[in-house]
């Protein structure tokens, strides 16, 4: 017998659980590239689907993100009681689908259509992972396994670009493509089939591969026994802490908005403000996330272990306040400056620390959740992240660019606006989370040890009766 399990866990090197955490990346990858793709490819599809910024701006964000939010909640609660790999399986399938279907859509209605299922299978992805990692993982290990998932989405965003300006590039001297069976479609319609179809392999892989483990930290009966959680017990439980959770929810939506609007409408700022082709847009900034975005996301990680590991409990709230405080002048600053280089420069900053909340988000819920909740309280959290961060502010932009500025040209404008409001209110709600959140550990530290005594004082009485 170990006499010091904290060394024992300290020492063991988790080969497997790491490759669960890669091979949940790997899926993270493609559910970003068949997301984020979108993107670089604005003015073809805004001109063959004759749509304006605001339409687009439904299709790439809110029509996503509504249906992500949505099932998000009902997925998270059978991930609680069911097999996890099987859930997140299933749903890796049907986005590479649906994926492949914005590739033969004719009219904003079909497009708004196939990005909707795009939602609800990438719905399925994160919440379930997320508890998983926490089974997985010790919680002073949590950070890093968390930015190591989180990853995957600069990394597929980083390579949605630098696909998309690929096949831009390949394809650019034709406007029209036969294909077997589909026909003649555009270029970029092509984009979407290369992207989403191999993701169906991915998928085999994973519920082929992926056990699930076994949970830790469940809630329990008076008996001992692990207790059936239901939706409403997951929302008293986000009731009883209101203040840490508004402050998680919120804070870290905002810090979803800024992130969302970079992601979402630099390459029409790029392309609008300085000439850039859509390939020379889609190679740099697949560059910038797969450099700055990983790494900030990889910081972000390090940072929340490293405060925990120097006594923060509320380590993942404040790391995320670190980041936005950091990214509210580059966000806003890049771009309002002249010169390509510097607005470049000031972009790779902001997007540094705007991947910071990719692990510390993950990493505040799951140490506080008990384990039949954890998905649920993820699904809560990616329901309001998305709804603010990538179907309003997203929106937003588009609106102020149209109604407020009139001219595709202000694009710029309508980012700072947002990005520093955003990144503004991110930074004040998570430095109020920061006592709330160490409050909340306390008090279910409290609960959980007064539940151990009175079931050690059950124990000695069974044993003194027993004895008599």
């Amino acid at each position: 017998m170990n006499p010091n399990p904290a060394s024992a866990t300290s020492t063991r090197r988790y080969t497997y659980e790491w490759y669960v955490v890669l091979i949940c990346m790997l899926a993270y990858v493609f559910s970003f590239v068949d997301r984020q793709v979108l993107a670089l490819m604005i003015e073809p599809i805004k001109r063959d689907l004759h749509l304006t910024d605001t339409q687009f701006s439904l299709v790439h964000g809110f029509a996503f993100s509504l249906f992500y939010a949505l099932m998000g909640i009902p997925l998270a609660y059978l991930a609680d009681r069911f097999a996890r790999p099987r859930i997140i399986a299933t749903g890796i399938a049907l986005w590479s689908v649906a994926t492949a279907a914005c590739g033969v859509s004719q009219n904003f209605l079909h497009m708004f259509l196939a990005r909707m299922s795009v939602g609800v299978g990438e719905a399925s992805l994160s919440p379930g992972t997320y508890s998983m990692l926490a089974d997985y993982f010790p919680k002073e290990k949590l950070g890093r396994a968390a930015g190591v998932y989180s990853l995957g989405s600069f990394i597929g965003g980083g390579i949605a670009f630098l696909i998309g300006g690929y096949v831009i590039a390949l394809l650019k001297q034709a406007s029209m493509v036969t294909l077997p069976i589909v026909g003649a479609v555009h270029a970029w319609q092509v984009t979407f089939f290369i992207v989403g179809l191999p993701g169906l392999l991915v998928g085999l892989v994973f519920i082929l591969t992926v056990r699930d483990p076994q949970r830790k930290g469940l809630v329990q009966d008076a008996g001992g026994n692990a207790r059936r959680v239901s939706l409403a017990d997951s929302a008293r439980f986000i009731r009883s802490h209101g203040k840490t959770f508004l402050c998680h929810y919120i804070g870290f939506s905002f810090y979803a908005m800024t992130l969302f609007c970079l992601m979402s409408w630099t390459p029409a700022f790029y392309i609008r403000r300085f000439g850039l082709s859509p390939v020379e847009a889609g190679y740099t900034l697949g560059t910038i996330l797969l450099v700055a975005n990983t790494t900030g996301v990889f910081c972000g990680g390090w940072l929340n272990d490293w405060l925990l590991r120097r006594g923060r409990s509320d380590g993942p709230m404040l790391a995320g306040c670190i980041g936005a405080a950091a990214m509210v002048l580059p966000a806003a600053a890049f771009t309002q400056v002249n010169s390509l280089g510097s607005s470049l420069t000031l972009l790779v900053i902001a997007m540094f620390f705007a991947s910071f909340p990719m692990p510390t988000s993950t990493a505040a819920m799951q140490t506080l959740a008990p384990n039949q909740m954890r998905a649920q309280i993820s699904a809560v959290f990616l329901l309001v992240s998305n709804l603010i961060g990538l179907g309003i502010g997203t929106t937003l932009v588009a609106l102020l660019t149209d109604k407020v500025f009139g001219s595709p040209l202000a694009v710029g404008n309508s980012m700072s606006i947002v990005s520093l409001v955003a990144a503004l209110l991110a930074t004040v709600l998570l430095g109020f989370g920061c006592r709330h959140f160490r409050l909340s550990l306390a008090r279910e530290e409290r609960q959980s040890a007064d539940l151990s005594g009175d079931e050690q004082g059950v124990a000695a009485a069974t044993l003194s009766v027993t004895r008599a």
